[in-house]
């Protein structure tokens, strides 16, 4: 689920270094022999796939400096790295300049080069999250900002970029937590009220006795407690846009009162002696039946012609399943930056999970989620354990992370069975193993702990330097407990551990 990292070289022994080293570091990987068929490739429809480009500067068919400009013009926020063996000062102050985000000479540790990826991706993701917060700040979120890739979505998104075209009244219906207000927001920011204020109103959740002073504002002494003049929410939006949340909760004697600001383009605050003219745009929005309550008597008729002239229906996230991949990626590359987590992507079986499951909280839980479950994450890929509720939700096997192991993360809560002792060899992928035994009794420490060490042995293919790490401790510790375990014919020869290709 996790975007690709893009290996530009026309090397193909260096492509195939560069594509282990960062595969190892659990990152995805796609591969291009040269800078016109990663042009073709960013260019093309898989664009958006690419997460980051580890771009050669020297190619016989197109430059480094040629891909990296023109890829610069199509995605202006995409890092790139660029590797080359010249390593002379004027090279890396050029490429600097043409929009590099790091400079590597050849030949790169994978250490080093794993580590300029996230950090180049964390400041990328920061960076995107600044300039969208800063434009929302400044009321200039526009269409460009949502993240839609289903034709449900697509259809609100051209209602919404029409509907910006005007200052005609909008009803925006939707469940809750589908992006209703940022929709509202992207028409405010598409339109020529862009950069105006957009105040925002929860009509459900404003007191009783206070809406009319919120909405239209009230005079010094208007009533007990009015100490001061207050603007009201239409006030405080002249210019810009009123959007008015959960409209269908509003008390009827105030939905007279908004039809005649809505029919009049003036308000009457608390205790003023005259009308206050504004010029506001409306957008409502409501996740009920606002026909219906019509047909009830809770709602006006006649507001309910005057909101409804332009309806934007949002369809929920289980309407739109192409839209929970898109979504989660997002938030994941977002908390991870902000958390400080190493987390890329999602395991085949939890990216499975989240698109099977239904959503009833749409996109808020789905985002809440994926929140929780990369501040609890260990690991580079968000995995079953990571989603108990969502796994418990689906009728899944629950699963647990076993302790120093966090790559390996699909043991059982359930009893091993009979065949699973101490003396068993190695378990073979999934791997799992149980603190009881087939009576049910818990099994003694000394069991447990051989079979995690033949466990890691064989996980990680003998690297000794690689199991002292998973397991937690020191590689002296690591031989030591070998030998005392009698597992001295697992210990590795250091130097039979390959370079570059398995140290990522």
């Amino acid at each position: 689920m996790a975007r690709h990292i893009l290996i530009v070289d026309d090397d193909p022994v260096q492509r195939r270094l560069l594509e282990t080293a960062i595969a190892r570091a659990g990152m995805p990987v796609v591969t291009a022999p040269g800078g016109q068929p990663a042009l073709d490739l960013l260019e093309g429809p898989r664009g958006d796939q690419i997460a980051l480009v580890l771009l050669d500067l020297m190619m016989p068919d197109v430059d480094g400096l040629t891909v990296l400009s023109r890829a610069r013009t199509h995605y202006p926020d995409l890092p790139v790295i660029v590797l080359t063996a010249k390593g002379g000062i004027e090279s890396a102050v050029e490429a600097m300049r043409a929009g590099a985000n790091d400079f590597l000479v050849k030949p790169a540790s994978p250490e080093r080069i794993t580590v300029s990826i996230r950090n180049a991706l964390k400041i990328g993701t920061l960076s995107g999250e600044v300039t969208r917060l800063k434009k929302k700040t400044e009321n200039r979120l526009d269409f460009e900002e949502l993240i839609a890739k289903s034709s449900e979505m697509r259809q609100v998104i051209r209602l919404g970029q029409r509907a910006a075209q005007s200052n005609i009244p909008i009803l925006i219906e939707g469940e809750s937590g589908v992006g209703k207000e940022l929709v509202a927001r992207a028409i405010q920011g598409s339109s020529e009220r862009a950069g105006k204020p957009f105040v925002t109103v929860n009509c459900g959740a404003i007191p009783e006795n206070l809406i009319e002073s919120i909405l239209f504002g009230h005079e010094k002494g208007s009533f007990t407690g009015a100490t001061e003049k207050h603007l009201g929410k239409f006030q405080e939006a002249n210019g810009g846009t009123l959007f008015l949340d959960e409209i269908g909760e509003l008390r009827l004697d105030m939905q007279v009162k908004l039809l005649r600001a809505l029919q009049e383009g003036e308000i009457d605050p608390v205790g003023a002696r005259r009308p206050v003219k504004v010029d506001v745009r409306i957008i409502s929005a409501t996740n009920r039946d606002l026909s219906e309550l019509t047909r009830e008597g809770q709602f006006r008729e006649d507001l309910y012609y005057r909101l409804n002239v332009f309806p934007i229906c949002v369809p929920p996230l289980r309407q739109r399943r192409e839209d929970v991949p898109v979504l989660a990626r997002h938030f994941i590359a977002r908390f991870a930056a902000e958390e400080n987590k190493s987390v890329l992507g999602l395991t085949p079986e939890a990216s499975d999970l989240i698109a099977e499951f239904s959503w009833p909280g749409n996109v808020r839980q789905l985002e809440n989620t994926v929140f929780r479950a990369v501040v609890l994450c260990d690991a580079d890929m968000l995995d079953l354990c990571d989603f108990p509720q969502i796994a418990a939700a689906m009728g899944r096997e629950a699963v647990i992370r076993r302790p120093f192991a966090a790559e390996s993360r699909t043991a059982s809560v359930a009893p091993a069975p009979a065949s699973v002792t101490a003396n068993s060899p190695p378990a073979s992928s999934p791997y799992s193993m149980s603190g009881t035994d087939i009576a049910g009794h818990m099994r003694k420490l000394e069991e447990i702990e051989t079979e995690m060490i033949r466990m890691a042995i064989s996980r990680y293919k003998g690297h000794m330097s690689e199991v002292a790490r998973r397991l937690g401790i020191g590689r002296s510790t690591l031989y030591r407990k070998l030998k005392d375990l009698g597992l001295e014919q697992h210990m590795a020869d250091e130097q039979g551990e390959p370079p570059l290709q398995a140290t990522g």
